[in-house]
């Protein structure tokens, strides 16, 4: 994959000193991104395993009341990282349902 780590509509119409003040910032930016990506693979990973074993044994693909404690802890750790709670909220809610949907679908496959 080639990724132009540069790219910047701002190239020649900004000072030259922030432009490059700017792409540092980016820069950091972009390893926290991949380190994301990374991170979430992991998760999926495991969740796999979840969806996996709920499926050998006929338990249901969500549980809403882990679902409920998990949004609790997760508005707790953002207050602490100064992150908004809402948005940690939505974003946990996101990863929820596709957790549910792969693990709905690893127990259609199971015979």
């Amino acid at each position: 994959m080639t990724y132009d780590s540069t790219a910047s509509s701002l190239t020649g119409t900004t000072d030259p000193a922030i432009l490059e003040e700017l792409l540092a910032i980016r820069s950091s930016i972009d390893n926290i991104d991949a380190t994301l990506v990374y991170l979430l693979a992991e998760r999926f990973k495991c969740t796999q395993k979840v969806g996996k074993l709920k499926a050998e044994h006929d338990l249901p693909p969500s549980d809403p009341e882990r679902e409920k404690a998990q949004i609790k802890r997760l508005h707790a750790l953002s207050q602490d990282a100064d992150l908004d709670p809402a948005f940690a909220e939505k974003f946990l809610n996101f990863i929820i349902d596709e957790v549910i949907r792969h693990h709905k679908a690893i127990s259609q496959e199971r015979p």
